[in-house]
């Protein structure tokens, strides 16, 4: 949760820099007219809306969180990479200066190794990302857990290797005040990126920790499909520690990993998922995360136009 960073913040959002008013809407990559308008900086429906940094990968973090600005777009899920790159005392400058907020910090995770040398670098990059999410101010460090090892079939083992992780994570996390968040996965990454795939799963991991400190990412890409998805949307409360939007295309693209869609060009009904995870206490911010090749070729500005409007039109 945010408590610091209220969902409709106070401090103006750059109400000089309209987003491109004199320039036809079109939506990024599709080219077609947009069906609205694109909401101008201080617009309170997109109050609590944040571009997650890999929907414009091809910006540089100053850019990013430029391109927010300029859009009124007032938080931001940063990723370590153009992060380590910018700096991450300049970074958390810049979005402080830019009038933004981080809600997120991707990624750390990645426990499910079995040598223990490779173990323990996993454990040392995670505690630099916990500080590097202290250093933004980033009410969360997501993780994506990791996949089954080469040649391994033991995921129950794996599972495990992840719980034990986590018990060494969680006091060094909770002293610098950073949440770490279980980001199930589609099952379709079970093999190599994540061996949680449920939101059920997560939550069983989760719970035995104090909520302050260990949460859940509820990704509507990797979880909308579950049968027992509400139930567990409700189960999972205060945990709800990020939500982040995209669609989900037909016919699913051949690079399952670029299979993300822009709101309101797939199948999810995002705006029921938001309303069941804002029933559920979440106050966060909602993130849209999309990995798409066609995206990351289209001007950032355009992108982020899009997305204030699809956000509008789809989710809120």
């Amino acid at each position: 949760m945010h408590p610091t960073h209220p969902m409709h913040p106070t401090h103006p959002m750059h109400p000089t820099h309209p987003m491109h008013p004199t320039r036809p809407m079109h939506d990024a990559p599709s080219g077609r007219p947009a069906s609205i308008a694109t909401p101008s900086p201080g617009d309170p429906r997109i109050a609590d809306l944040s571009l997650n940094q890999w929907t414009t990968r091809h910006w540089t973090m100053p850019e990013a969180i430029e391109g927010c600005a300029r859009a009124g777009i007032p938080a931001i899920g940063v990723w370590r990479e153009p992060l380590q790159a910018h700096g991450v005392a300049a970074t958390a400058k810049h979005v402080r200066d830019a009038g933004l907020r981080v809600s997120s910090l991707c990624r750390g995770g990645f426990f499910t190794a079995q040598e223990a040398a490779q173990r323990a670098d996993a454990m040392a990059d995670n505690r630099r990302a916990i500080d590097e999410a202290a250093a933004l101010g980033a009410p969360c460090l997501v993780l994506v857990v990791g996949g089954l090892p080469p040649e391994s079939r033991d995921l129950v083992a794996a599972r495990r290797r992840v719980s034990a992780a986590l018990a060494e994570l969680v006091p060094y996390a909770a002293a610098a005040g950073v949440r770490l968040a279980l980001e199930p996965l589609h099952p379709m990454y079970c093999a190599d990126r994540a061996v949680l795939s449920t939101l059920a799963q997560a939550l069983d991991m989760a719970e035995s920790f104090p909520a302050a400190h260990v949460g859940v990412v509820i990704d509507a890409f990797h979880v909308w499909w579950d049968p027992e998805l509400a139930a567990h949307v409700a189960r999972a409360g205060a945990r709800i520690a990020s939500f982040q939007v995209c669609d989900w295309l037909v016919p699913v693209p051949s690079d399952l990993l670029l299979a993300r869609g822009m709101m309101g060009d797939g199948v999810i009904d995002l705006r029921a998922l938001r309303a069941a995870v804002m029933a559920a206490g979440y106050r966060g911010d909602t993130e849209v995360e999309i990995f798409n090749a066609a995206l990351w070729a289209t001007p950032g500005d355009d992108v982020v136009a899009t997305v204030a409007r699809r956000y509008v039109e789809h989710v809120v």
